[in-house]
Order: structure tokens, then sequence, then C-alpha cells
């Protein structure tokens, strides 16, 4: 856009600068004797016009101020005027990956000085979410730590490539700064000059056609020039136009070629006004603004003065229209510091939606983890809500810091709390690896083996330790655990001969029991029967899969009891011996127990019902009738002797369950 304006501008006459003609009066004494000087103290000539009014001015100057001092800052470094098309974006509300993404892509770009302010706001957006990601991380780490020497470190990959991308930036700068600083100062010395040589270009003395050679040289020289310092920049450019001016209005010239040259001037910046008329109506203010500061450059830098009649005119309609300009770009601001308050208000209810979560107590990790969702979910919704006032950015974006670390705190207080019982846990768990690692090689199975299973339960009913030592010190218990079941399985394996063997012996013993007849004879046969029960116990154990053979040998004992014409008791108690042997012989420690708990409650049971009996006894008894005992009572005397008799074996059974753990 402004390279095919520049051109357009040149159209008018073929001319593209002062180009006075040769034909001007030759009489130079003509020329006024007053001296042409310009102090530092100066007019801004086309930029403050003298006639314009003071209300004008007033109404003005803000809009103007503005061009002028963003083309004083491009006239220091000329790489501010290669502007890229890509608009600065929110980048407050970008992830980290997303601003280490774009900062890659403006790097690499081949003017990157001219997207230097977007690097600058994407690195400031970075340094915020990564200082505060690094607070964070630190904040876990002095939570979990258990040794006070270790120190916190955290790399980040994401910083890294931020660090090597930025460092890019920075060389490409210093190198471009670095020239910039050397051409800055001898580009104002050489502009100073040709002002100087201006201010003496007025000489009686002297051929005007050589004069206006001369002046044609200072104005070719003066363009090429380079930049200098944006605070010299409205002095010294203020100075060349006064004694510019001068040359045309005091000098005696070819008044037809000056003329001529004023229409030129007039035709160019008629042109300039027509295009900024155009940009009035522009919908992107900001391409508008850009523009308008490229258009007063050209008006300032490349056309020359007009005539006076013109001069106040055509500078008022100009800075009217870039007043128009400017307030449309104030409207602008002002919709966008709106749009900055609204951001405000929302980040201000995140961080009061943070600051309640950072007073909820739960009590579990998943009700934690549920509470720490909700605050990352915040987090990122603060960070996604855009600019805030500059003002309230640093005091904003404190409690935001403090309003999540108060939550990290109150967090933390709870995983303190677990941690202790995981130590805890840990240091029981250690121990049981322990007591497994000194168990794996007994070859003592029958003992060995129920304590393994009850290490193993104990380990399932304790709880969670500390990540960082889990699967170390479960795969030490495990390999343990391992090791000694190979062991045992291994043992198994050669004892299923023997069990086998013993099944043979057992399954043709039971033809021979049942064949068996008693003699009659109590004593006789009472022996036989226990001899038989020897017999079977000496043959061993069977495959487990093959136990029912123990169910048929009991059977056939039951038949033999009953026949025998034994007291109930004694029956009960030689049955329950052979049922307790059986249960020896499995090394089933778990049937042994169960077994002792079904004694004890049966006691306590029968005992219980005794007691209510007598109960009974005593309310019957205590009545008018109380000498003649009706049936009632005397079935109630008996229930109490069943039950007492029955107590006695139930405490036998126990007893001799007890013995039996003893040995």
């Amino acid at each position: 856009m402004l390279e095919e304006k520049n051109d357009n501008l040149q159209e008018a006459d073929g001319k593209s600068g002062i180009e006075l003609s040769d034909s001007v009066q030759n009489d130079a004494t003509e020329t006024s004797d007053t001296e042409i000087t310009a102090e530092d103290s100066v007019s801004n000539t086309e930029t403050e016009p003298e006639n314009t009014a003071e209300a004008t001015e007033t109404d003005h100057q803000e809009a103007l101020d503005a061009i002028t001092n963003s083309n004083a800052e491009e006239s220091e470094d000329e790489t501010l005027k290669e502007r890229h098309d890509i608009p600065m974006q929110d980048y407050d509300t970008f992830s980290l990956d997303a601003l280490v993404d774009e900062l890659k892509k403006l790097v690499h770009l081949d003017k990157a000085m001219s997207v230097k302010d977007h690097i600058e706001e994407i690195k400031k957006a970075f340094l915020l979410q990564y200082n505060h990601l690094i607070e964070e991380k630190k904040e876990e780490f002095n939570a979990s730590r258990q040794d006070p020497n270790e120190e916190f470190e955290y790399h980040s990959p994401l910083k890294s490539k931020f660090d090597e991308y930025y460092n890019v930036f920075r060389e490409k700068r210093n190198v471009h700064f670095k020239h910039l600083q050397t051409n800055l100062k001898s580009n104002l010395d050489n502009r100073l000059a040709i002002v100087e040589e201006l201010k003496e270009l007025i000489n009686p003395q002297e051929n005007i056609k050589d004069t206006l050679k001369h002046f044609n040289d200072l104005r070719e020289r003066w363009k090429n020039a380079g930049p200098i310092p944006k605070d010299k920049y409205n002095h010294v450019w203020n100075n060349y136009h006064f004694h510019v001016e001068n040359f045309y209005d005091y000098l005696h010239l070819d008044r037809e070629a000056r003329d001529l040259d004023f229409k030129y001037n007039l035709e160019q910046k008629q042109k300039i006004i027509t295009r900024v008329e155009e940009l009035v109506n522009e919908t992107d203010i900001s391409k508008a603004f850009r523009e308008l500061q490229d258009l007063h450059r050209i008006w300032k830098e490349d056309i020359g003065p007009v005539s006076k009649e013109h001069r106040d005119t055509i500078w008022n309609k100009f800075s009217e229209l870039t007043k128009k300009i400017h307030d449309k770009r104030e409207v602008l601001f002002e919709s966008q510091r709106a749009n900055e308050q609204q951001n405000l208000d929302l980040k201000k209810e995140i961080i009061a939606k943070i600051e309640v979560l950072g007073t909820e107590k739960v009590n579990s990790h998943s009700q934690w983890l549920v509470q720490i969702q909700k605050v990352e979910a915040l987090r990122n919704e603060f960070f996604a809500a855009g600019k805030v006032p500059s003002e309230v950015n640093e005091e904003t974006w404190a409690s935001f810091k403090t309003a999540v670390r108060n939550f990290n705190s109150f967090k933390n207080s709870f995983y303190k709390d677990i941690k202790k019982d995981q130590n805890d846990n840990l240091n029981k768990k250690m121990a049981l690896v322990a007591k497994a690692k000194e168990l794996q090689e007994s070859t003592d199975f029958a003992a060995t083996t129920p304590i393994m299973k009850q290490i193993q339960d104990e380990w399932k009913q304790i709880g969670h330790v500390p990540k960082k030592y889990s699967d170390k010190i479960w795969k030490e218990f495990k390999d343990a655990c391992n090791h000694y079941f190979d062991k045992l399985k291994e043992h198994k394996s050669e004892e299923n001969v023997d069990e086998v063997a013993a099944f043979d012996h057992k399954k043709a013993y039971l033809d021979i029991l049942r064949a068996y007849q008693l003699t009659g004879d109590h004593k006789t046969d009472l022996d036989a029967i226990k001899l038989h029960i020897e017999t079977w116990k000496g043959f061993g154990k069977v495959p487990f899969a093959r136990r029912h053979i123990e169910g048929k040998f009991n059977k056939i004992l039951d038949a033999l009891f009953e026949k025998l014409s034994l007291s109930k008791k004694e029956t009960e108690m030689m049955r329950f011996s052979n049922r307790i042997d059986s249960l020896s012989e499995s090394n089933d420690t778990r049937k042994l127990d169960n077994e002792k708990i079904f004694l004890m409650r049966k006691i306590e049971e029968v005992q219980n019902e005794i007691f209510q009996l007598e109960n009974n006894i005593q309310f019957f008894t205590n009545t008018k009738n109380a000498k003649k005992e009706n049936s009632i009572v005397l079935e109630v005397r008996k229930n109490i002797a069943i039950h007492k008799e029955s107590l006695e074996v139930w405490k036998d059974k126990l007893k001799q369950l007890r013995n039996l753990g003893q040995e």
C-alpha cells in the first residue's frame, strides 16, 4: 500500500523533489541583506504553523505528537519501518507450548527486529507462567522432601527451547544495535553539518545556478544521511525545514520556477490528504494509523514546502484528518481498556474461587484429586482471560499467586499427614520383606508355609508407601515369596509319588476294613478299631484331589462305633480325634484355627443355654407349689443335665485341640 502510494506521489510533472529551473535572475545583488539564521530554538514550520489558532493547536497537538513520537522512534531505528503484517496478539492467553512455537516462528524471520515488540511480549508472558510453575514445583518438592540436604532441581525441555530461540533473537539484536550505535552519532553530525551549509547557502556573490545546484546536492545528501537519535529528531528536522523554507521565501529566485515547484509540492500534499480522507473510513484502525505515520514521514521528509498562501490551510486540513484517525484510535483503545476491565473482573472471580478451594477441607486422596483438577481448570481459565489494565497487572498477578500458593499449602498439609502414615507403612513392609528373605531358604515347609501365607496377608492389609520406594520393596518382597513357594512346589512334586502310593494302600485297606467283623468282646473290638486307625494313619497323606477317601474311611468307622455300643461321649471323642488328626496331617492351620473358634462358640452357646434353664428352674421353685415339682420342672432339669453332658464333650474337644497346638 505505502509503496504504491509513494509511487503515485511522484507522478506530478515528473518531479521527485526540488528541481528549480535554470532560468533565474542573475542579478544576485537584489538579494535581501537580511541574514538567514536558525538557532536551536526554531519554529516548527509546517508542524506548528505560525498562524494556527491556539485552540486548533491544542485540539490537534495530541494526535500530531503521537505521530511525531512514533516517527522519531522509527527514524532512529529504520528496521521499525520494515513492518510485518503480524498483529500483536494477547500472548498472556497462550500456553507455554504455544508461546515457544510463536517465538520460534518470529525469531527466524528475515527482519526479526521489526517484530521485537512481539518477541518481548512473548518473553514476558512466558516468564510469568514459567516462574509460577517453578514456584509450584518447589512447594511440592519441599512438601515431599525426606532428605533435608536434598536441593530442589527442575529441568524443563520447554524452557531450554525458549532460551535457545530467544538467544537467536538476542544475538541478532546485539549485532543490530552495535551497528546502530556506531552510525547514529556520525549521522547526526552529518545532518547538523548539512543544516549549517544551508545557513550559508544564501550568498549574494555566488552564481544562482551554482547555488541551486548546491541546494539540490544538500537535499540529496540529507535524504541519504541515515538515522539519528530519536531525542534529536524534531529539533534537527525543524531546523532543516526552517532553512529550506527561508531559501524559498527570501532568496530572489526565478519566481516562475519557484511557483512551479510550490505547485508540484502542493499537488503531492493534496494527494496525501486525499489518501488520509480514505483512511478515515478504514475499518482496521491500527492499519490506518500505521499508514498515516508513513504519510506524515513523506509529507515531512520527502516533499518540499508550498507557497505561504496555502501553507497553513493545507497543513490544518492534514492535521484535522490526522486528529480524526487519532480519535478513532483512542476509541479503539478505550474499547480495549473496557475489555481489559472485563478481564480484570473475571480474573478476580477466578482468584476468589481458588481462595474458597483453599479453605474447603477434604479427607481423602480421591477428593483432593478433584480439588486439584478444579484449581488446574481455574488456572487455565485465568491465563486464558487476557490482559488487564497495566496499572493493576502486578497486583492481580500477585493475588493469583497468593491464592494458588495458599491452596497448595492447604493441600500439602493433608499430604504431609499422609506421608507420615506412608512412612509408617514403609517400615512395616520393610520388616515383612526382611522376614520373607529370612524364611525364603527354609526347608521346614510344614512350619514355614503358614507363616509365609500370613506374611502375605499382612502385606495386603498395610496401606500405601511413598511412591519412590513402592516398586523397589514390592519387588524384593515378591521375589522372596516366589523363591520360597517355588521351592515348596518342587518339594510337593517330589512328595507326589508317595502320596499316590498312600492312596493306593488306603484304597486297598478300605476293602479289608469293610470285611471286618466285631467279636462281641468290647475291649477286644475297641483295641482292633484303634489299630485300624493307626494303620490308616501310617499310610500317610494322599493327593489333595483324592482326599475324598478319608470320608469313606470315617463312614466305616462310624458304623463300627455304633455296633460297639460305646458311650456317646467316647464315640464323639474318637470321631473328633480322628478328624483332628486328618487336619493336622494336611498342615492346614487355617482350618484348625476355624475349628478352635467353632468349639469356643459352641461352649459359650451351651453355657448360655444352661444359664437360661437354671433361671427358669428358680422361677418355678419360688412359687407356692415349690415342693411339688411338676412335669415342666422335671423336663427342664433333664435338659440341663443333657446340656451339661454336651458341655463337657465340647470342653474336652477344645482341650484336645489346644494340646495338639502345644505339641
